[in-house]
Formats: structure tokens, sequence, C-alpha cells
């Protein structure tokens, strides 16, 4: 019984904001990686931008609607400082950058010059109000046992899957159109796309920047359901996870980010959960407690090795395609 709770709460965990969060940013990384072949170590910096534009805007008096505007467009400026100096760099260079240009916004948030602006190391709380305001359901608990959610909860998760099913579907409508053929092209190779007479840089900037809009929502979420942002929330481990969701669920696939994301947080909630149970019922007794959210994502990380042997399409691919291949 107690390992049927501990399955009923991980699925909880895959159908909740956090999972939601990630699988809107992977939805943008995905393509930028997965169908534009960049390999952007960044994507964190974009979900800062949404986050800060959104809390900060509302800390000036402003209206969240219009703050997650204004962290889509600092998310522009961001893919503006990523893609000008970096897109002309291929592989490994571009990683090096993007992860570098990552880590410097979030230093630069964090640090004492800026405080005045962004409230340095404390950041922002408390300034989502007006989105809970206009929750449509009623207050009370909707769903069955541990998969029940409280009425905040429950309109987050919609909102946040309904962004998520409109990012994959205009993904699924820019790859059924020219722009999507040229910039799988440039994935494949972008010197035979260039001797077409096509602007591979201006292809490649503007995958970075509609992956980095998606971003830019992603952060707005886990902002709103957080309720707080900090700059340390936004690592570049953040970005790493997001990057093992798209994996595990098939880059270049449209609905692998989503697939990926639910696998990944259903992962990390069930293996922490049965280590637990373990631990206390006294099956495991060699584990320390503060180990185990150590030991989850050394399960995930084994789940990545395994997947890329056994399947390197991810969940959502085809048997016959490889980890970037048109599904």
């Amino acid at each position: 019984m107690d390992v049927l709770n501990v399955f009923l709460d991980a699925i909880r965990v895959a159908i909740g904001p956090q999972a939601a969060v990630f699988a809107l940013a992977g939805v943008g990384l995905n393509l930028q990686f997965g169908y534009a072949g960049l390999l952007n170590f960044g994507q964190v910096a974009f979900m800062l931008a949404g986050a800060y534009g959104a809390s900060m805007t509302v800390d000036a008096g402003g209206p969240l609607w219009l703050g997650i505007l204004v962290g889509m467009a600092a998310a522009l400026v961001v893919a503006m400082l990523f893609g000008l100096p970096a897109l002309r760099l291929r592989a490994d260079y571009l990683a090096i950058v993007t992860i570098s240009v990552g880590e410097i916004i979030r230093l630069l948030v964090r640090s004492s010059t800026l405080e005045p602006v962004t409230n340095g190391v404390f950041g922002y709380r408390d300034f989502a109000a007006w989105f809970y305001a206009i929750n449509p359901i009623p207050a009370g608990r909707y769903g069955v046992g541990n998969l029940a959610f409280p009425a905040r909860t429950l309109w987050l998760i919609v909102v946040a899957w309904t962004l998520v099913l409109l990012a994959s579907l205009l993904v699924l409508g820019l790859m059924r159109s020219p722009w999507g053929r040229v910039v799988r092209g440039i994935r494949e190779d972008e010197d035979a796309v260039r001797s077409l007479g096509k602007n591979v840089f201006m292809y490649k900037l503007q995958a970075l920047a509609l992956g980095g809009l998606m971003g830019a929502l992603a952060g707005s979420l886990r902002a709103i359901d957080s309720q707080a942002v900090r700059p340390d929330f936004f690592l570049t481990i953040t970005t790493f996870m997001i990057y093992a969701a798209v994996i595990l669920g098939g880059a270049g696939t449209i609905i692998g980010p989503t697939i990926g994301a639910m696998a990944l947080w259903f992962v990390i909630s069930f293996s922490e959960g049965l280590l637990r149970l373990g631990i206390e019922s006294g099956v495991i007794e060699f584990l320390d407690p503060e180990d185990v959210a150590a030991i989850r994502f050394m399960i995930v990380g084994l789940a990545l090795i395994l997947l890329v042997v056994f399947r390197p399409q991810g969940l959502a691919g085809k048997p016959e395609a490889g980890l970037l291949d048109e599904h």
C-alpha cells in the first residue's frame, strides 16, 4: 500500500506544475537543439528573464500580464546577447559561450551593483495575486486520494499544460513550413543550406529567439508557482535537467519534450519515495536520509545511460531514428 502511495505521488508530480514548466522550456530547447541543431546550454537564462520580467513589473506597480510580456521582451534581448556573437560558432564552441553567458547573467542579477533594481540575492515574492484572483475554479480539492489538487494548483496546471499544447502545435506548424525545412537542413548540413542562398545565421537566430520566448514563458510560470524569484533558482543545472527531459522524450519530436518532462519528474519522485520508504522500513539500512536527494539524480543519470544505449531516439521517437533524426 505504501508503494502504491509512492507511485500515485509520482504520477501527481509528473502531471503537476513543475513538470509542465520543464515541458514548456523543453519545447523551446527542442526547437533550438532537436530541430535547429543549436547546442544551447543557456536556456535557463531565458527562464530567468521571464521570471524577473514578470516579478519586477508587478513590483513596480504594473499588472502581471504586462510583466509576462516584459519577460518575453527581455528574453529577446538575451537571444541577441547569445546569438549575435555566438551563432557563427558550432557545436562545443557554441555550448561554451551559451553556458558562460547564462551564468554571467545570473551573477549580474544577484550582484550588489544591480541590487537596487533586482533585489540582489533576495529577489521578489508574492507577486502573482492577479493570476490566482482570476481563477475560475471554485475553492476545494479536485481528484481522488493522492491525485487530488487544490483549486489554485489545478488552475496553474490547466494554464501551464495549455501553454505546452499551444507551443507544441506552434512547433508542429513551423516544422511543416518552408521555414522548418530550412532549419532542419541547417541541423544536417548548414554549408549545403548556405550554398542554396539561405541566410543561415538569421535562421539560427530566429530559432534561438523562438525557443527563448518559450523558455521565458516557462520561467514566468515557475515564478507564479513558487511565488518567489531569486537568481539562485536559475542555476545551470536547470538547463541540463531540461536537456535530460528532451533526450528522454526524444529530441526532434513534437511530443518528446512533454513525455520526457513527465517521465523525468516521475522517475525523480518515484525513486525518492521508494528510497525514503526503504529507509523508514529498515530495508535500506546503509543509506542516510540526507543522501536521497543526490541518489535520485544518480538514478536519473542511469536511466539516461540505458536510454541512450538501448533507445537513442527517446521514448517518443521511431525505432529506426537516431538521437537527432526527424521523427
